[in-house]
């Protein structure tokens, strides 16, 4: 049976992608649980060049052990906002300075809105997910969710910009949404399932 190894510290994103892909005969782990303690630096200028260097990065410590029958997967992924110049895109993680701030991320994000209208809010999620087996073969998907920044918190699920983050369709932020609702319809949840058949297609499904 292989590995998958997902190229994040994110216990969220962790979470997220072991619900979307627990069907598949494979076993799923996060870089702690295979003692990988590692930040790489995200050099990229694209959500898809930035996923490509984690993949990478762990394919090659993965190597170095001798590690067999593994695929990895790095999602980079984030908000992007048209009338804030597709801020805070890549930088998403660490837009107010400090990386995995999800308060102070979204002080400031609201901060930049204040007074814009409804549509101008327009915003979308945005997830790069690249897939390395360990013959060094790659491959990046990416998923998209579209919808508005509103202008007060909404819903204690999720994480990140998640209670901002209004889906027109359900009428919810991806904050007041359950775990399988927000997984169906999110740009991870897109990506992943596009990745699902090179998945099964690796693992002789």
């Amino acid at each position: 049976m292989k590995d998958i190894i997902l190229a994040t510290n994110n216990e969220h994103k962790v979470k997220e992608f072991k619900e979307i892909l627990k069907n598949l005969p494979v076993n799923i782990y996060s870089l702690k649980e295979v003692d990988i303690e590692v930040d790489v630096e995200e050099t990229g200028t694209t959500f898809t060049e930035n996923s490509n260097i984690k993949a990478q990065s762990i394919y090659y410590i993965l190597k170095e052990r001798n590690r067999k029958d593994f695929i990895v997967l790095a999602d980079d992924s984030g908000l992007v906002v048209g009338y804030l110049n597709d801020e805070p895109g890549i930088y998403s993680a660490r837009y107010a300075g400090q990386h995995g701030n999800s308060e102070e991320n979204n002080k400031k994000l609201l901060e930049k809105l204040k007074g814009v209208s409804c549509e101008n809010r327009k915003a979308k999620f945005v997830s790069a997910i690249a897939l390395m087996d360990d013959e060094g073969n790659s491959k990046v998907v990416e998923g998209e969710a579209y919808g508005y920044i509103i202008e007060d918190y909404r819903g204690g699920k999720g994480f990140g910009y998640d209670p901002l983050f209004y889906f027109p369709e359900k009428k919810k932020t991806f904050a007041e949404m359950s775990e399988e609702e927000k997984n169906g319809l999110s740009h991870r949840g897109k990506a992943l399932k596009a990745l699902k058949l090179e998945i099964e297609k690796l693992v002789e499904v």
